[in-house]
């Protein structure tokens, strides 16, 4: 599991890659999808992706910015979104490697004693 904090820096890192800069980014609880992208450059978030593995949250988050550029599922999003997604395994690296850096290390269990 991930905090909101840490998936919001992953989303921008994408929207850097990407050359699209959202609005905003909010977290909530949403019943039937993984996101939503507004006209306005809103992207909103469920947070049971918080507990997925970072190639569901990746998918994700490249749909909906994607959102930002082409606002329906058109020939064009289509062939960006799967020119990203061939690139995401060298990419989740890296933003995994932004996000993480300033991430402090888990206690041991020694720790506590």
């Amino acid at each position: 599991m991930i905090t909101s904090k840490e998936f919001k820096q992953e989303v921008r890192a994408w929207a850097k890659e990407i050359g699209v800069e959202p609005k905003e980014i909010h977290m909530r609880k949403m019943k039937r999808k993984w996101a939503s992208c507004s006209s306005r450059g809103r992207l909103t978030f469920d947070i049971s992706l918080l507990h997925q593995p970072e190639k569901v949250r990746s998918k994700a988050t490249l749909h909906e910015l994607l959102h930002l550029k082409y606002p329906n599922h058109g020939r064009m999003f289509k062939i960006l979104l799967n020119t990203y997604s061939k690139r995401t395994k060298e990419h989740r690296s890296k933003i995994s490697m932004e996000v993480y850096k300033n991430r402090p290390t888990p206690k041991k269990e020694e720790d506590y004693a």
